[in-house]
């Protein structure tokens, strides 16, 4: 295996089964797929009719310390762990989320794992799929369209086009749609007003997605979204505007679950793709109790930090759907816990035991934070060739002294070999110890409660400040009924504070929360924190500069 090759590379040299036979591994037959060429399927609904009465296999949740620009590994964690579990003559499935345009040619890059621990094909993965982000796309326009169209028509819910709340959407990082005017020019153009964009992955379509338990779910849900507020401060609804049944035409195959495959031919649903920093972070309810009634194990990941995906993917998605977590892993490097303590990306690779005594604080926290739910922890340290046998010594005792378990990953340079240690920890860890799963608050505390409850326990926050047209917010949330919703923070990823600066284990800062909504459909308060982006933008040298495709039809530049 060479360690120059890039992960475009080693996912094109990959030999991968046609996708009937991945799926003829779960017993599924051919009747029951819905082809998207020879390594692409969407599960029929007739999958999950007739696993229903199944027992579930045990439910693996891969987390991990804060992002850094050294890169933690979480879904090359999670993909190589599966690759793993198939070495060792486990059935697992994996459950992924899809990736977003927007960072692919931005700066973060794809959601297909890396190395030799990749989801394939990783080019079509990354690039449109098989459309499911298109469709919530248009059904979020449609909406938009709608209500636009109600107002110019004559406006019969009285609807006040300065508290229109419903934004359009684009799977792309498109700073200048932030804040728009639409209406512009003719009478006929439509009714002048500001309007905004968000990017795909943070619309409450995605959200609503992911969270639904079927069709009928999905319907009620998309009927519960508020769009607006009429001139009695009384919320309009999609339902009101007749939108609910054309939305749902548009989103009937996008609400079928993914499957591709590993590497290794480990199979994989990945499906749906909500950010972690601005919106839930976690794949669909769907494919994740699919994946538990097709195999022994289903590895699942959410997105960034524990303290953003983890923290949403107890209280909201398993909340709302039931789902009990078996064990959680939580990824980190030595690099990064390098990074959290000062020292700069690229003095990364130079031995330096007293930044990593300071940064290793970061990883207290996520492992207090992640026992707090009740579920047993194990923390895979993702190996670099740059690790000390001394660092790796200092991290695994400090996780025993932390009573946690503690494996190496090498998954990335190893494929299934390198996740052996892992995941035959993982195996004794679901043997030995009883997962005892909790939410951290209960739903029945007022908004003002569970917000200061996660800023203070999840974070470590001194305190939250609310800003005026917060405060304000939150009353009228109350006032509407909305109060026993979870909230969903949007913070940044970098730092467990709302200050990305603020690395390690920050203490005595204040959270300050600007602005909060209500996102009815997906069931939950949507709090904006810090200078937190729900439309994200391209930096000096995006990555599509370095994106082609040549007279072969073969992609270059995609990591």
């Amino acid at each position: 295996m060479s360690e120059y090759k890039t992960d475009i590379q080693i996912a094109q040299e990959a030999h991968m089964l046609p996708i009937k036979e991945i799926a003829a591994g779960l017993g599924i037959t051919e009747d029951e797929l819905e082809y998207y060429g020879r390594y692409k399927a969407k599960l029929s609904d007739d999958v999950m009719q007739k696993t229903a009465d199944r027992p579930d296999g045990k439910l693996i949740l891969v987390t991990a310390i804060n992002p850094t620009p050294a890169g933690e590994g979480k879904t090359t964690t999670t993909v190589g762990l599966g690759q793993a579990f198939g070495r060792l003559g486990k059935k697992a499935v994996i459950a992924l989320r899809e990736p977003s345009l927007g960072p692919c040619f931005g700066i973060k890059g794809g959601a297909a794992g890396g190395g030799y621990a990749q989801v394939v094909p990783m080019e079509d993965l990354n690039l449109h799929f098989t459309g499911d982000f298109h469709a919530i796309t248009a059904a979020n326009n449609l909406l938009a369209a709608l209500l636009d169209n109600h107002i110019q028509q004559g406006n019969e819910r009285r609807i006040d086009t300065r508290q229109v709340v419903w934004k359009r959407c684009l799977d792309m990082n498109d700073r200048v749609l932030r804040n728009t005017v639409v209406g512009l020019g003719n009478k006929a153009d439509g009714t002048v007003r500001e309007d905004h964009f968000v990017i795909t992955v943070a619309s409450e379509i995605m959200a609503v997605l992911c969270l639904a338990a079927d069709l009928n779910d999905l319907k009620d849900r998309l009927g519960r979204m508020v769009v607006a507020y009429d001139y009695d401060g009384a919320p309009v609804t999609a339902k009101d505007l007749q939108a609910v049944g054309a939305m749902a035409a548009l989103l009937k195959d996008a609400m079928k679950p993914n499957l591709i495959q590993t590497l290794e031919n480990t199979p994989a649903l990945v499906h749906g793709g909500p950010f972690a920093n601005i919106a839930h972070g976690c794949n669909s309810v769907r494919a994740t109790k699919t994946a538990l009634k097709l195999a022994d194990y289903c590895i699942t990941e959410a997105g960034f930090g524990a303290d953003l995906g983890a923290e949403k993917f107890f209280d909201i998605k398993c909340r709302q759907s039931g789902l009990k977590p078996d064990a959680a892993i939580l990824v980190a490097t030595v690099r990064a816990l390098k990074y959290n303590g000062g020292v700069p990306k690229a003095e990364l690779n130079a031995a330096n035991p007293e930044a990593l005594k300071k940064g290793i604080a970061n990883l207290e926290k996520h492992i207090e934070n992640l026992q707090r739910y009740g579920v047993p922890v194990i923390v895979a340290l993702n190996h670099f060739v740059s690790d000390t046998e001394a660092e790796t010594a200092y991290v695994e005792a400090f996780c025993k002294e932390h009573h946690c378990e503690f494996a190496i990953s090498k998954v990335w340079e190893k494929g299934g070999d390198g996740g052996l240690e892992l995941a035959e920890k993982t195996l004794q860890v679901l043997e030995d110890k009883q997962a005892d799963f909790r939410c951290l608050y209960e739903k029945d505390l007022t908004i003002r409660e569970k917000i200061d409850k996660i800023a203070a326990d999840i974070y470590g926050a001194a305190g939250v400040d609310y800003a005026d047209a917060a405060a304000v917010q939150m009353k009228k949330l109350e006032q509407l009924g909305f109060g026993d919703l979870p909230v969903c923070m949007a913070k940044t990823q970098y730092s467990l504070s709302d200050n990305p600066g603020l690395l390690g284990r920050p203490e005595a800062f204040r959270l300050h929360v600007r602005e909060m909504y209500v996102s009815a459909g997906a069931g939950f308060i949507v709090v904006l924190t810090g200078a937190v982006m729900t439309m994200p933008g391209l930096p000096k040298q995006p990555a599509a500069y370095q994106i082609d495709i040549n007279e072969n039809g073969m992609i270059t530049g995609l990591f």
